[in-house]
């Protein structure tokens, strides 16, 4: 039997040899009692956290989308070789690194606890793929199969829960990059799914050089790497602003709000009233020449907190705004029925005829205006009862015809929904209109988010769109996604352009979710092909 102790030869015991005393620990007394899984994840762990955060540097308002294919090659390798839980566990850490930051906006009028929320919420869908990527890593061809992955995950987590939200995906940080045409190919899918296939391939292509060097790393670089770039270039010419039916002369009015915060709409007629005199403000240059005639008008989404149905004084104020510009204006109003939710609505006025069309926003944004669950999120926040009365969904989409040309509604959160999107176009619209309200998020990135995701709608359906935000920022985007007009945050403003007009459907208007259930399909081709690959396993075993 071994001993721990030893004896001189006077038979005294001694303590075997170890370091002096004071002496300081040897370079491996910590890391030497721990096992290779443990400090690779010591490793791993901070690189995943780091891929998130280059994931989220690659977004507005920074002009730096290149970022994200080099973050997603880091990410690949945290992810490959390692089992299922620790690919969930990076995983989930890469999404904190990358939605915390990106979504800080969340918490600037509520405190950190609605924003911590949020991030480690859909946080957990990134580990969801992050663990469907370490399944799918071992497979010959596994940048595709991953990359396939990657947008499995952003299409759950645009679904659920509570109808999803789809902020953050790869794709609407890409309205600079060499990917964006592929959009108008195969819509936001395809854009994520090439972004994603460049990094992965990208990791591939610099492992393959390392371990086996020669042809087949440049045929993997090719593959994996050159051909998104490749199939970016080539998609360019699905990319354009011509006018296929013309041009109109629009006119978008930034009022701006009387405070920022929560409370920006406590002065709910300061609010109309910014709107109605700067709209009287631009008709007045129009009639000294200042500013060319538009030939329609759109306000932003809560321009109108009171309801001009029941209130005639808010009526009486959007009426004199309409007559003396003498076009059709879209008013954003809330509409509060006697009974049944609240309605986030967009008017249509004439200057003759008065409030004709409406269109409801369809996608309604969960525990912003409406609150689930209101009695269990109260515990975390009393905030939840400043939405005293939840909004209610619309139903169809909205086109309104103005001076002949079809203006698509797209109200501010609904614009990070395909299909909410695609839906307007299809019912005809030449135009999109997204009018949003960021006053609640004050000088944050949120709008600069929000209008990168505009820009990538007016490639992906070949469309103007026209963003009036109440206090900015406000701009005109051509159909190639281009800003050619923009306003300041909290300042009021009008912007008039000459857009033109189109009516052909790219690709991606017409093939609509197809291609995202292709990649979908072939996500579940990877599983299932990790699933055979177990069960021959176990059986030759």
């Amino acid at each position: 039997m071994s001993s721990s102790v030893t004896r001189t030869a006077g038979n005294e015991p001694t303590k075997p040899a170890g370091p002096a005393e004071g002496a300081p620990p040897t370079r491996g007394g910590v890391f030497s009692r721990m096992g290779p899984r443990t400090a690779l994840w010591l490793v791993r762990a901070p690189l995943a956290v780091l891929a998130g955060v280059l994931l989220y540097l690659s977004f507005p308002p920074r002009p730096l989308w290149w970022l994200a294919p080099l973050a997603l090659a880091l990410l690949a390798g945290c992810l490959l070789g390692r089992r299922a839980r620790a690919g969930f566990g990076l995983g989930l850490l890469a999404g904190l690194g990358f939605l915390l930051p990106l979504l800080v906006w969340t918490g600037e009028e509520v405190g950190p606890v609605p924003w911590l929320a949020l991030g480690a919420v859909e946080a957990l869908f990134i580990g969801l793929t992050g663990l469907g990527i370490a399944l799918v890593g071992r497979l010959p061809a596994w940048p595709v199969f991953a990359a396939a992955v990657w947008v499995a995950g952003e299409a759950l987590r645009a679904r659920i829960p509570f109808g999803g939200f789809p902020w953050g995906k790869l794709a609407f940080g890409q309205a600079d990059g060499v990917f964006t045409p592929l959009v108008a190919l195969g819509g936001t899918p395809l854009l994520s799914f090439a972004v994603a296939l460049c990094g992965f391939g990208l990791y591939a292509a610099l492992r393959a050089a390392r371990e086996n060097p020669g042809r087949a790393t440049a045929a993997l670089a090719a593959l994996t790497v050159v051909a998104p770039i490749g199939a970016g270039l080539a998609a360019r010419p699905l990319v354009s602003d011509s006018a296929e039916d013309g041009t109109v002369v629009a006119a978008v009015i930034q009022g701006n709000v009387p405070r920022l915060g929560l409370d920006f709409n406590a002065q709910r007629r300061r609010v109309l009233d910014n709107h109605v005199n700067r709209t009287i403000e631009l008709a007045e240059d129009v009639r000294a020449g200042r500013a060319p005639k538009p030939d329609f008008v759109v306000w932003p989404e809560n321009s109108s907190d009171l309801d001009p149905y029941s209130q005639p004084d808010a009526y009486d104020a959007i009426e004199r705004a309409v007559k003396a510009i003498g076009v059709p204006v879209a008013i954003g109003a809330v509409v509060a029925p006697e009974t049944g939710p609240l309605r986030n609505t967009m008017i249509l006025w004439d200057p003759v005829k008065g409030p004709t069309e409406t269109y409801d926003k369809r996608k309604i944004q969960p525990f912003g205006e409406r609150i689930p669950m209101r009695s269990f999120v109260r515990l975390f926040s009393s905030d939840v009862d400043r939405v005293r009365r939840d909004f209610g969904p619309g139903k169809d989409p909205g086109v309104f015809d103005m001076a002949g040309t079809g203006v698509g509604m797209v109200t501010c959160f609904e614009a990070a929904f395909d299909d909410a999107v695609r839906s307007t176009v299809r019912d005809g619209a030449q135009v999109i209109a997204v009018p949003s309200n960021n006053a609640t998020f004050g000088r944050t990135q949120m709008t600069y988010q929000q209008l990168a995701m505009d820009r990538i709608r007016a490639v992906e359906h070949s469309r103007t769109v026209l963003v009036p935000v109440t206090s900015g920022v406000s701009a005109v985007i051509r159909p190639d996604g281009k800003i050619v007009q923009q306003t300041k945050m909290f300042t009021a403003d009008a912007l008039v352009a000459e857009i033109p007009l189109r009516s052909t459907e790219t690709p991606a208007t017409r093939l609509g979710p197809l291609p995202e259930y292709a990649l979908l399909l072939l996500a579940a081709g990877g599983f299932g092909l990790v699933l055979t690959r177990r069960i021959r396993a176990r059986r030759s075993a």
